[in-house]
């Protein structure tokens, strides 16, 4: 045998039952619910005052520090990201690019919409770091070789 059962429209009819049950008796509830509670569910329910203020406001808590001029360098981090970081606060300024394994090799990939990134570098920064896009690092030409001159190529020492 097979039931089929279908979403009628409106609430069902145990809903309906329930809740006219819950109406009914509200009074009761509620005064059980006070004598477990100490009274704290009725005063809970109460609509509360909210506090106004009174005369001048004096805020004195200090914003922010002013930033100094940024100091950038160039950083690959431990996941092979090429960022840009300012030495003062160690924050990232800029992504660069990704150094990726292809083939088994490590290759450095400039951050640029041709390769695939969804926030691509400035077209100044692209056209400056061109001839670095798909270098390969070797034992020869470190992380750090690239990093300077990646800072050569934009001016940052």
């Amino acid at each position: 045998m097979v039931e089929i059962i279908s979403k009628r429209d409106g609430p069902r009819r145990e809903d309906v039952q329930v809740k006219r049950l819950i109406e009914q008796n509200r009074s009761t509830i509620v005064r059980l619910a006070d004598q477990i509670s100490g009274g704290s569910y009725s005063s809970s329910r109460k609509p509360r005052q909210k506090p106004k203020a009174e005369g001048l406001i004096i805020h004195g808590g200090g914003g922010s520090p002013v930033a100094a001029e940024a100091d950038p360098s160039i950083r690959v981090s431990i996941n092979g990201r090429v960022i840009s970081v300012d030495r003062n606060t160690g924050r990232q300024l800029h992504h660069i690019g990704d150094i990726r394994n292809r083939g088994g090799e490590q290759v450095f990939v400039l951050a640029s919409k041709q390769n695939g990134f969804f926030s691509p570098v400035d077209e100044t920064v692209a056209q400056a770091l061109a001839d670095l896009d798909g270098c390969r690092l070797t034992a020869t030409y470190t992380e750090e070789q690239l990093a300077a001159d990646i800072g050569v190529k934009l001016g940052i020492a």
